[in-house]
């Protein structure tokens, strides 16, 4: 009986219990190697912290993989709107209506981001890798010619608690935003019209056209939400700082990259989740806390990352090649 629950359970979940005991694997081996390091409270509220940044631009970068495209300018969105934010603070002064009034900026801009990617994308029919990609390069320029190369400082002092403060006991806002953002993307997905639009579009575009799906609208949709998440994630990596640069999170992109699809989402379109992608977020920040406490070089660090993602895929591919085969022989 118990063979049979394993064997019915979905990929997707099949692929969430593997990552939890990654979660509980990865804990278990830090305690025994480093544990005075790895369990003190600044190492767990720094990763608490820093987790949300790349784990709210994950989100974007999951939306835009399943419709059957990529994000790939989500950092430089990220900078871009925390910059614009940055100018808005500073020209209007230390209070709360400048705080607000840079947030909406930020999210002004990240929709507009959207908005010029959906477009080339959906419209024009550019591919999305060429599109983002390029948006990257574009949108990171916008930022250094507005900065001028230094970071904007001297950003409001409430701007920093956003990420570096706690409303609710010792839990870090951060960690509050990234859960409140991780269930309007979850709810998003599953109950709304948009999200089954958007898995089928990824599946199959001809057939979604054919089946009276826009896919114009879902494609530029998509784009503007991916854009919104870039953003809140650029706010979240400024007041972290508290200031604001046109190269911050640099290896936030292929990090991205590597969660959506350690999260069970498919690189070719139409499956992802959320809960997967939020536990790869996990997996992948322990690692990284796990590497600078064994003080492992940055380089080797980008390398593994690289390591990981190729053979997930690869793993990926394997698996579904013998899905297929056991279909058609049943």
């Amino acid at each position: 009986m118990k063979r049979l629950q394993i064997h019915t359970l979905t990929k997707d979940q099949k692929n969430n219990i593997i990552l939890v005991m990654l979660v509980l694997l990865i804990f278990l081996l830090m305690t025994i190697l480093s544990p005075r390091a790895f369990l003190r409270p600044a190492n767990l509220k720094g990763m608490a912290v820093q987790f949300p940044e790349f784990g709210i631009l994950s989100f974007g970068m999951m939306i835009a993989m399943i419709s059957g495209g990529i994000d790939l300018s989500l950092v430089g969105i990220a900078n871009l709107s925390s910059i614009v934010a940055a100018v808005v603070m500073l020209q209007m002064g230390d209070s709360v209506f400048s705080i607000v009034l840079g947030i909406l900026a930020a999210l002004l801009i990240g929709a507009l981001c959207g908005v010029f990617n959906g477009f080339l994308i959906g419209y024009l029919k550019i591919p999305a890798m060429l599109v983002t990609l390029c948006g990257l390069q574009l949108y990171s320029g916008l930022g250094l010619a507005i900065t001028k190369g230094p970071a904007l400082t001297g950003l409001p002092e409430a701007y920093g608690e956003i990420a570096n403060g706690s409303l609710i006991g010792e839990i870090p806002n951060t960690v509050l935003i990234f859960l409140v953002v991780a269930v309007a993307v979850a709810y998003l997905m599953r109950s709304t019209i948009y999200g089954s639009h958007v898995s089928f579009m990824g599946t199959n575009e001809v057939a979604s056209k054919y089946s009276g799906i826009n896919n114009l609208k879902v494609t530029m949709y998509t784009y503007i939400v991916s854009g919104l998440m870039g953003s809140i994630g650029g706010i979240l990596i400024s007041s972290h700082y508290n200031s604001a640069k046109s190269d911050y999170g640099k290896s936030y992109t292929l990090l991205t990259l590597l969660i959506v699809v350690l999260g069970g989402t498919d690189p070719s379109g139409g499956k992802g989740n959320v809960l997967g992608v939020s536990l790869a977020v996990i997996v992948l920040q322990m690692i990284s806390s796990a590497f600078n406490i064994l003080r492992v070089n940055s380089f080797v660090k980008t390398f593994v990352w690289g390591l990981i993602l190729i053979g997930i895929m690869l793993i990926s591919r394997i698996i579904d090649t013998r899905e297929k085969q056991e279909r058609r022989t049943q």
